[in-house]
């Protein structure tokens, strides 16, 4: 067991702390094998991986501090929670001021989740007891998803958009124009998946125009600069891709780690192993 790169490693786990350093890092060790991410995500990683070694994404590690912020969100943006905690700033008492909102409980709404893997369906569980009628949309037809073609047709039905997909050529700016016209008026926009998967100028007129809100916890750029206008934006919550930033992650990163290790040395099937694009 090693802590620093060295030639005769063969399996090394990282984190995003590496990542101003990881061409010279996996220059350091000509005999890898195998990468371990402790991220659900792999595009920040992947193009620095040497032929021929496995790369392989932290299955289940994030489902549950993820879907738990995404619920979070949704509950603070329906409820108007960011305008009472200005409200509070200011020591401003004023229940009037809710007659003229739209504030909104989850029970009975529509929630599509883009991209539907480990974290969309751990995200559709939690928000079943509300209520919810979830629809998970996946790239081909499943039994439990619609493909990406019936977007148009569930986008002008959908209460709530969730954006989880992963970062690839397909789904750069996969969130545009012509995704943000078809949303049902009033509707809010949530990512917790990648901020390059969503034009952020498109989004930007879309709320400016009040056609929908938005939470968002990956932005492009990022990290998103003091004088973005995303930042004054209306309708808008804005969070520094902290959603699987939980105290618990950490650990459960490095049990997995270890399971992976344990395949490893034992000949066994990986988990997570990442197709380059």
């Amino acid at each position: 067991m090693v802590t620093e790169p060295a030639a005769d490693v063969e399996f090394a786990v990282l984190s995003f702390e590496i990542l101003d350093r990881l061409e010279a890092f996996f220059q350091s060790m000509p005999g890898l094998r195998v990468v371990q991410a402790l991220s659900a995500g792999m595009d920040w990683l992947m193009p620095y991986v040497p032929p021929g070694v496995i790369a392989c994404r932290a299955v289940g590690v994030h489902d549950g501090p993820v879907s738990e912020w995404v619920v979070a969100a949704i509950l603070a943006m329906q409820r108007r929670l960011p305008g009472f905690i200005d409200a509070q700033r200011l020591a401003h008492w004023d229940r009037s001021s809710a007659e003229g909102l739209t504030i909104r409980d989850l029970g009975g709404q529509t929630v599509v989740i883009v991209g539907y893997g480990s974290i969309g369906r751990a995200l559709g569980a939690r928000l079943a007891p509300f209520g919810v009628h979830v629809i998970g949309v996946t790239r081909h037809a499943r039994d439990d998803a619609e493909p990406v073609s019936a977007l148009p047709r569930l986008l002008p039905t959908a209460d709530v958009v969730v954006d989880l997909l992963p970062l690839t050529p397909e789904t750069e700016a996969f969130v545009n124009r012509d995704f943000l016209a078809l949303m049902k008026p009033g509707a809010l926009f949530v990512n917790a998946g990648r901020g390059l998967t969503v034009d952020t100028e498109a989004l930007l007129d879309a709320l400016r125009a009040g056609r929908v809100s938005a939470a968002l916890d990956v932005t492009e750029p990022e990290p998103l600069p003091a004088d973005h206008p995303l930042w004054r934006a209306p309708n808008i919550l804005i969070t520094p891709h902290i959603a699987g930033a939980t105290e618990r992650w950490f650990p459960r990163g490095y049990r997995f780690a270890g399971e992976q290790l344990r395949r490893y040395s034992a000949g066994q099937r990986l988990l997570g192993v990442e197709t380059p694009s």
